[in-house]
């Protein structure tokens, strides 16, 4: 019996059966650009399906040359390739798991000259203007879909999904937003709609009736222009007469002003719109985004939202999701944080995909944590990301593991940052090596300095000794209104109604929306839906709404000496969302600021060669941090075999993706 009968109970299809009702999302993960990766690729997701996954569906492959994101892109045309693609599936069906290759036709959001769409113009996130298509390259679009589904079937694929979502190349011609045609193809819904049914009609009759087709159904575009709610349900009814075998969901356009995936977007958030389509219906419903645990799975299940759950960044943190779920052991998943530092924003760079608190995903076949054949004693010195990730990764290859932590409790910067509103999920990591630490048998010493002469007896020692904060050198730092910001996070000193943070690096703009944000346990979806503007009961276009954030409880100035943007140096895909939500509550934004002092009437500044003085009751200081590396030096003149990871070796803005990477590469080392 499972602790998750809804999660766990097999899904029927007519011709084939998914083990249970779990489905890994497609993601791009840059493996899938040349052939020379699939070997890589296929490890990547055999692991996955290994994991539980009961179907996975692989990142977007463009059915020409048109649709494919960049030059040289991914693409499914020829034999050729296809041939490659068989590497994939064979590794995936050994097993035991079934795969969708996704057919994702990109549109308007290519970045190449040749981009095709709709109509003629261009995305305001891409730098190249469509070519508005004529009716016999409409033609030429269906048929390349229909070819790359029946390549996708003749390499061993078991289905595909077809990309109708998000923004892209189908979604652009269902929306007036982007469709301003006045032929067959446009001018009314029924012509704008036509695209999409057209394609899964020609994709079912490329592959025959025993094949999976998922149509990626945009439920919610969140874009002014976009469809209407009557438009979403023709359509959805329309693709399941076509020959649709699943309504998958997608949520919001690329381009759209409102987060759908960041970790400040509450679990849970769209289930509701997957269940208002459900009955309208006879085909299966996928929910999607901002799942990322399996009591949410389940209670969407049970409660009639969705048939099927789909995930795609949780199988990136933990590639055995769904064994330990089914085994009742969801306390053991690494969970997904969304933080989109390792995933996303990597694929932004056109770097290969990986997570921050997994670096083994998408490098499965080079970070391997193999039993060691000698075993060591290993002493790890700091409980935050870097230590934590030493610890269990080395414990996992056998080592003897002694940790060592001078403060209460385990985390480091990560219980930091667990308390920053929107951030609440980082406590999540923290849960999991709690629980690593003890399965793996390190022996853990909190409250414990240690010095060079306790370490002497270690066959290696690891310092994961973190930060400290930078404290800058201004007039007056030491006056009584200033305050850390490890101080103000942790509340053990008072900030008062009028604030200045100084440094609007990734820290100060955490402590921004910690102190800009009242209080409450946890955010309602209502709460968040009103604070970006979300309706998706709206019956105008697109489920949009006026937005009405909450009112800060002080008045806040974000200041910083660089003259770029505020959050310049953000992940594209979350950058925007900090930003956005710190205008919203009003904050004051200073940059090319020089500070000149601190004193009782506040903090004196220089401004466009003018002085300008901040009346406020309290500074607080997010001017960086400085490595602790006090032990560096006494146990290399021991002899002792020292290495440096994390914040001890690199001083940077909460910088987890490298520290967690870099405690799970030393351990294959040692």
């Amino acid at each position: 019996m499972t602790q998750y009968p809804h999660l766990f109970t097999p899904l029927d299809l007519g011709f084939t059966t998914l083990r249970n009702r779990t489905i890994m999302g497609s993601m791009h993960t840059g493996l899938e650009d040349r052939s020379s990766n699939f070997e890589r690729l296929a490890a990547f997701y055999a692991e996955r399906a290994k994991g539980g996954a009961g179907l996975i569906v692989t990142g977007g492959f463009a059915p020409n040359i048109e649709g494919s994101f960049y030059p040289f892109a991914s693409k499914l045309t020829t034999r050729r390739e296809a041939r490659h693609h068989q590497q994939v599936t064979d590794a995936v069906h050994r097993e035991g798991g079934k795969i969708a290759l996704q057919i994702l036709h990109a549109g308007r959001y290519s970045y190449h000259p040749y981009s095709v769409s709709a109509s003629s113009g261009k995305s305001p996130i891409t730098p190249f203007a469509a070519r508005g298509l004529s009716e016999g390259g409409v033609r030429r679009q269906i048929r390349a879909f229909a070819r790359a589904a029946e390549l996708a079937r003749s390499a061993g694929y078991d289905g595909v999904e077809v990309m109708g979502s998000e923004g892209y190349f189908i979604n652009q011609f269902l929306a007036p937003r982007t469709n301003r045609r006045t032929d067959g193809w446009g001018g009314t819904p029924a012509n704008r709609r036509r695209i999409a049914t057209e394609i899964v009609r020609a994709v079912r009759a490329a592959v025959g009736e025993d094949f999976i087709v998922i149509y990626r159904l945009s439920i919610l575009d969140l874009v002014e222009g976009g469809q209407t709610w009557e438009e979403i349900l023709a359509l959805a009814a329309e693709i399941e007469a076509a020959g649709a075998t699943i309504l998958s969901t997608g949520i919001g356009w690329h381009e759209a002003r409102v987060p759908t995936i960041v970790t400040s977007v509450p679990r849970m958030a769209f289930t509701e719109v997957a269940e208002r389509l459900r009955p309208h219906v006879g085909i299966p419903v996928v929910t999607s985004n901002r799942i990322n645990m399996p009591d949410q799975a389940e209670r969407a299940l049970a409660d009639g939202q969705a048939d099927l759950v789909q995930m795609a960044r949780p199988w990136l943190a933990d590639p055995q999701w769904g064994t330990k779920a089914a085994a009742g052991q969801s306390e053991r998943i690494n969970t997904c944080i969304a933080c989109n530092q390792a995933c996303l924003d990597h694929t932004f760079q056109r770097k290969v995909a990986s997570c921050l608190v997994n670096p083994r995903a998408g490098h499965e076949t080079e970070l391997v944590l193999s039993p060691t054949t000698r075993r060591k004693r290993v002493a790890v010195v700091g409980g935050g990301p870097a230590g934590l990730s030493a610890a269990v990764s080395a414990a996992e290859c056998g080592h003897e593991v002694d940790l060592f932590e001078a403060g209460e409790d385990i985390g480091g910067q990560f219980a930091l940052a667990m308390r920053i509103p929107g951030k609440e999920e980082f406590a999540e990591t923290i849960r999991y090596y709690r629980g690593e630490l003890d399965r793996r048998g390190v022996s853990l010493h909190l409250g414990t300095r240690v010095d060079a002469e306790d370490l002497s007896g270690f066959d290696e020692v690891v310092l994961a000794t973190g930060v400290t904060p930078r404290v800058p050198e201004i007039e007056g730092i030491d006056h009584p209104m200033v305050v850390t910001y490890p101080e103000a996070v942790l509340g053990t000193r008072e900030v008062g109604e009028r604030v200045a943070v100084i440094g609007a690096g990734g820290i100060g703009i955490d402590v921004t929306e910690l102190l800009t944000t009242v209080e409450s346990p946890t955010l309602d979806i209502k709460e968040w839906q009103d604070e970006w503007g979300v309706d998706p009961l709206s019956v105008d276009r697109g489920g949009l709404k006026e937005a009405h954030p909450a009112p800060s409880p002080r008045t806040v100035y974000l200041v910083q000496r660089k003259e770029s943007k505020i959050g310049a140096g953000l992940g594209k895909t979350t950058g925007w969302v900090h930003r956005a939500a710190i205008k919203a509550k009003g904050v004051h934004r200073i940059t090319g600021a020089a500070y000149e002092r601190i004193d009782d009437e506040g903090l004196h500044l220089t401004v466009d060669g003018k002085a300008r003085t901040l009346a406020v009751d309290t500074v607080v200081v997010c001017t960086g941090q400085e490595s602790v590396r006090d032990l560096v030096e006494p146990l290399r003149s021991k002899g002792v075999a020292v290495h440096v990871i994390g914040g001890a070796d690199v001083a940077a803005e909460l910088d987890a993706k490298r520290a967690i990477r870099q405690g799970t590469e030393l351990a294959t080392t040692l």
